[in-house]
């Protein structure tokens, strides 16, 4: 998750140079790398591709993993780092309390300008290299409420255990034991489990359990470190003689003949290539929610109205060898998000600073992975569901965060993040840039187009202000929280409005981009894409809005989608 990080602060990166992002030595010989047929062309060593070339490499098909960025975590051969960390083999993308500062901007490890119209890591390990790390599994209604036959709760069962087993999820951080920067979580705490009645939970133990919980949050760290598929998958991928992964390689399109694959065209050092498939081969997307339907569209796969804009342009001309498929992009969705700054008498911020540390922090982190360096800042999580008149229900999740936003910066400060998750009747799709560059990025109509969605997270705010003492910004609390942007005692219909409205503290995009290339729609339940023969998409693209933080979800769909993907070889 990108806690406080809103569109303004997006904005103004997207209009910043990028610095070039250096090619990761792999440990393969890469010297012919171009020239040889695959079995399967992975674009996209993020969340989900490292995993879909890891267990298709297992299986002994021969495998390219195809990235644009370059190195992220140290074993990677990342050098993003500040001083501090100097001689220590790790890189800014390690250490869970420095998640925040890759957002500032001046850094290899985001997309640079051109490639998508919206905010996305372009690196080796793609999101989960810059994310908070939080690592929820979805409960099961997820699976059986938003997902075909196929990609049920009991089906998607043994690629979830598969995922623990290579990835564990933790709630306890610091390799001491301890818990840090707990002022925010105990003042929470007494607010909503003790005064709004919800239950205290783990969510590890009961995660199908997601109305009226809180608990402490639940990551995917590895002794103390950022954990993820690039420590876990890929390590084993990268022993493999039939794998090799090549960054620094732009894909501009997949060649294709009405369907029927025969490799991807890819841009290197400035230098156009065509990477070849084997007789047998596949070529899989996953290059995220945003930038796997734009490839799709660039290709000559989508919607009828995309291909006359194009064609029109003379950016792709129009012939039989396309493939009509109009939910190519249809459905993309991401969590509308609310900051509420909380101040209080017991509360004390806490800040994660790059350069300069507290000494007493810096040492602890560096000499035993513990303390507040040891993960990012939220310190804990709640979820519940509101009711809709059709029947339905609203997902809600809150988040915790160690500090204050924006203009609330004082040291008894902190923010909760609200989203919108599943059951959310808004979505948008994915669209091309006018300027004649067809860069992908969402439409307008994301957050907030079903005025439903406002109405259902706004009664939940209003309902957990009730266990809040009488307040205002002006008059806070003696004993309890107080929120400073938006008052306690605000109606329903002002805190609609409030969270509707774009400011800084609301209608922020977390990036939490899904959904753009849905199961069942735009894709098959192997993951193929409907109207071809060898063409698939796994990533977030493919899964249902969740209750929870994609991340987890999309490593499941990963595993899924790579024994779908082998069970249809």
């Amino acid at each position: 998750m990108m806690s406080l990080l809103t569109l303004t602060a997006i904005v103004s990166f997207l209009s910043q140079p990028v610095l070039g992002a250096p090619l990761f030595e792999t440990r393969q010989d890469s010297a012919d790398w171009k020239s040889q047929e695959w079995d399967a062309i992975v674009v996209g060593a993020g969340t989900a591709g490292i995993i879909v070339a890891d267990r298709l490499s297992e299986a002994g098909k021969k495998t390219l993993l195809l990235e644009l960025g370059g190195p992220s975590y140290g074993v990677t051969g990342g050098t993003e780092r500040p001083a501090w960390l100097d001689g220590t083999g790790l890189s800014r993308v390690d250490v869970p309390g420095l998640y925040k500062s890759i957002f500032n901007g001046n850094t290899d490890l985001l997309c640079p300008p051109g490639v998508v119209n919206s905010y996305q890591a372009c690196t080796i390990g793609g999101n989960s290299a810059i994310n908070a790390g939080l690592y929820f599994q979805p409960p099961a209604s997820d699976w059986d409420d938003y997902h075909p036959e196929g990609w049920k709760s009991a089906d998607v069962q043994t690629a979830t255990k598969r995922l623990l087993d290579m990835q564990p999820s933790i709630t306890s951080y610091s390799s001491d034991g301890k818990f840090y920067m707990q002022s925010g979580y105990e003042a929470a705490k007494e607010w909503l489990v003790n005064g709004a009645g919800f239950s205290d939970v783990s969510f590890n133990e009961d995660p199908d359990n997601k109305d009226k919980v809180f608990g402490r949050p639940a990551y995917d760290y590895i002794n103390g470190q950022r954990g993820g598929p690039t420590r876990t998958y890929l390590q084993d991928a990268l022993k493999r003689n039939n794998f090799h992964l090549q960054t620094g390689v732009r894909v501009r399109r997949v060649n294709h003949i009405a369907g029927v694959a025969s490799g991807v065209e890819a841009e290197v050092n400035g230098s156009s290539v065509d990477v070849s498939l084997s007789s047998d081969g596949r070529v899989i997307l996953s290059a995220g929610a945003i930038a796997s339907p734009g490839l799709l569209m660039h290709s000559g796969i989508g919607p009828f109205e995309t291909f006359m804009n194009m064609s029109t342009a003379g950016f792709l001309p129009f012939n039989s060898t396309m493939v009509l498929n109009p939910a190519v992009g249809e459905g993309l969705f991401d969590n509308p998000n609310t900051f509420i700054e909380l101040a209080g008498p017991t509360i004390e911020s806490y800040v994660h600073d790059y350069n300069n540390p507290f000494p007493e922090d810096r040492d602890l982190y560096l000499s035993s992975r513990s303390g507040p360096y040891a993960f990012a800042s939220q310190t804990s999580a709640f979820w519940a569901y509101m009711p809709n008149s059709d029947g339905t229900k609203t997902g809600v999740q809150g988040t915790i965060d160690s500090s204050g936003h924006g203009e609330y910066g004082a040291n008894n400060t902190i923010t909760l993040n609200i989203y919108g998750t599943s059951g959310l009747a808004s979505a948008g799709r994915v669209i091309l840039s006018d300027d004649g560059n067809y860069i992908p990025g969402p439409s307008s109509d994301v957050y907030y187009s079903d005025p439903r969605d406002g109405k259902a997270i706004a009664q939940f705010i209003h309902s957990i202000f009730q266990a809040l003492p009488p307040s205002t910004p002006d008059s806070p609390a003696a004993d309890g929280l107080t929120p400073l942007n938006i008052p306690q005692n605000s109606t329903v219909e002002e805190i609609e409005t409030y969270i509707t409205t774009p400011s800084d503290y609301a209608v922020g995009s977390v990036q939490h981009w899904s959904s753009s290339c849905r199961i069942g729609k735009c894709v098959d339940t192997g993951t193929k894409v409907i109207g071809t023969l060898n063409i698939h998409v796994v990533d977030a693209s493919i899964i249902s809005p969740l209750t929870v933080n994609p991340q987890f979800g999309v490593m499941v769909a990963a595993e899924k989608g790579a024994e779908r993907i082998l069970k249809t070889w």
